[in-house]
């Protein structure tokens, strides 16, 4: 699903101090993440609130008339040798009025982009993360079709004639260059791609997956650059209004099964402590075929805590997961505790194990609006 508060909460911040009289009076308060997806106009953005006809390569690109949308890569890969790392990459656009009005400034632009990058290097239980973000004028960040370019800054996602795709990003004392191979057809979620995230119309995204993209490249950490395999999973949503009032949260599952099947698990969590029900998933079968899963048909299970001494925040730690229409039980660990990422706002995600009887992968999973 991954629709991280981080980004909207910043956005809205940007929002409300821009159409508040904050600036007037000097009196504001920075929204909280329980409020800050209310924030914000949605009138005159188009609503993901009907099937859509997606057609590829033209929904890989941006989708300007909707609110909010975002390319958002996850991945497990290691060295020769053993070593083991994870990685996020995600660049994320937020529309913040619907028309583009006629300026004479270069750098007027009604796009807002923001960028999440972090690796963790497993074998050293170190996490590295950053954020950029920056204004889609002047060439600063943006999203264009032909050729099919993602960018904020320096941090590109590049769409190749061949079909690969380039991630490309260098911050600090972390750097990833990577080409990544997908070997499965994509995957709409939800019904036939609207993945309805509360009761309200028009609370919902347009969603699909590459869930089994083959990835080679490098991944540098402090001085040392190494050569890696692996697997990296996309998802793309665009949407315009998506959480309820009353929810808090959600944690999301992506999971790499060594037997050649995916799953894509997310449970949104209202303030009263219950689950949604409007929370899904997909089961992917080894030939590209998949299955919706509804709320009732998986049950999450959760074993263990890990509190961050950085923030304080206590996130679930260990799961147990069981499919039972797939006759499936599995569970899910973290390769390292500390992969919390504290930026705007504080949110983990991160590397996970999968194990099970007979059942053995990696994953990535996200966990938002803990205290």
């Amino acid at each position: 699903m991954k629709i991280l508060l981080t980004f909207f909460s910043f956005c809205c911040i940007v929002l409300y101090l821009a159409t508040s009289d904050a600036f007037e009076t000097g009196k504001y308060e920075l929204p909280s993440v329980a409020n800050a997806l209310s924030l914000g106009k949605t009138e005159g953005f188009s609503r993901a609130d009907k099937p859509y006809a997606f057609s590829f390569p033209r929904d890989e690109g941006p989708h300007p008339d909707f609110q909010t949308e975002w390319w958002y890569y996850t991945g497990n890969l290691t060295t020769k040798d053993g070593r083991r790392f994870g990685y996020q990459f995600t660049i994320f656009r937020r529309a913040i009025s619907p028309k583009l009005e006629k300026r004479n400034s270069p750098w007027y632009t009604n796009q807002i982009y923001f960028a999440h990058f972090a690796v963790s290097n497993i074998q050293e239980q170190s996490f590295l993360h950053s954020e950029r973000f920056s204004r889609g004028a002047m060439g600063l960040a943006g999203a264009e079709l032909d050729p099919l370019r993602i960018w904020i800054e320096n941090w590109s996602i590049t769409h190749h004639a061949d079909g690969s795709v380039h991630l490309d990003a260098v911050a600090k004392d972390f750097a990833i260059d990577l080409v990544l191979h997908s070997q499965k057809p994509r995957v709409l979620n939800g019904d036939r791609g609207l993945s309805q995230k509360s009761s309200a119309k028009g609370n919902a995204s347009y969603y699909y997956s590459r869930t089994r993209l083959i990835t080679s490249g490098t991944i540098s950490v402090a001085k040392e650059k190494y050569a890696v395999n692996g697997l990296s999973w996309l998802d793309r949503e665009w949407s315009t209004s998506v959480l309820g009032k009353d929810q808090q949260g959600w944690d999301w599952f992506s999971i790499q099964l060594e037997d050649g099947r995916e799953i894509m698990l997310y449970e949104l969590r209202k303030k009263d402590g219950g689950v949604d029900t409007n929370s899904s998933g997909t089961f992917i079968l080894r030939d590209g075929k998949y299955k919706h899963l509804a709320k009732e048909d998986y049950k999450i299970e959760v074993l263990d805590h890990w509190t961050s001494d950085s923030s304080g925040v206590r996130y679930p730690a260990h799961w147990k997961i069981t499919i039972e229409k797939e006759n499936i039980v599995f569970y899910v660990k973290p390769h390292q505790p500390n992969q919390e990422l504290s930026v705007n706002f504080v949110y983990w995600e991160g590397a996970v194990r999968v194990y099970g009887e007979g059942i053995r992968g990696n994953g990535y999973v996200e966990l938002t609006g803990y205290k």
